[in-house]
């Protein structure tokens, strides 16, 4: 894919152990500026949440219901795309502070981007700000980017066993998020076997059920912010 982050690494490096020898100094910078970036958000009193998902799950629909219901607005976002800053300006029409990062063909947001947009983000009397990040369940998972949670959104329309297609991204995240639950019923959603999956899969994790669209258990995920992210 991107050809940075090494998925892509199986056509000019076979042999596993020289995959291994391309991943590691990339994601040891990263991890570096990743602890920078966390000091940093820490000294500006921000919690700050990575959110990962596939395309089309609803991050930009919860975010700008997070926005108007925030506690303490205004809501701080950095939002990574591909193409277009469409989803920086709904949040902006929202009430949110957002930032957004253009990847072009990389499929990940990583420690050092998120560091430069932020210098462009007023964060005075910001207490909590989000990473959206690129609509990607693979990739992504493997870069810290100085973000103290870290939650993982899938919808009721992608089906039951995305944990266990990418069980990296579910095991890494502190809550998962299921969107258009107003759904369900008309996509067959078989909520028993979602749950089991992600049991068997991320049984770390916080879980919350909304609608992103409705607004309904959205107050039990800011509860969850407002209280567990600090």
């Amino acid at each position: 894919m991107c050809g940075q982050c090494g998925c892509d690494a199986h056509q000019a490096a076979p042999l596993p152990h020289r995959r291994l020898e391309l991943h590691q100094p990339l994601l040891s910078r990263n991890d570096r500026q990743a602890a920078h970036n966390r000091d940093h958000f820490r000294r500006h009193g921000l919690r700050t949440v990575n959110l990962l998902s596939a395309p089309g799950s609803g991050k930009t629909a919860l975010l700008e219901q997070l926005a108007r219901h925030w506690p303490r607005p205004p809501i701080g976002v950095i939002v990574g795309d591909l193409a277009t800053d469409n989803d920086a300006q709904r949040l902006q029409l929202a009430g949110a502070r957002a930032v957004q990062i253009l990847t072009g063909d990389l499929c990940h947001l990583d420690a050092a981007l998120v560091d430069q947009a932020f210098g462009q983000l007023d964060c005075i009397g910001m207490d909590l700000l989000v990473i959206e990040n690129v609509g990607n369940l693979v990739c992504p998972a493997a870069f810290d980017l100085g973000e103290q949670r870290r939650i993982a959104m899938l919808s009721v329309t992608e089906g039951e066993d995305k944990p266990l297609k990418y069980p990296a991204l579910f095991k890494s995240a502190d809550a998962v998020v299921i969107n258009k639950r107003d759904l369900a019923e008309a996509v067959g959603f078989d909520r028993r076997t979602a749950i089991a999956n992600l049991s068997a899969i991320a049984p770390q994790a916080t879980l919350f059920e909304l609608s992103a669209r409705t607004g309904e258990g959205l107050n039990a995920l800011i509860r969850w912010l407002d209280g567990k992210a600090a």
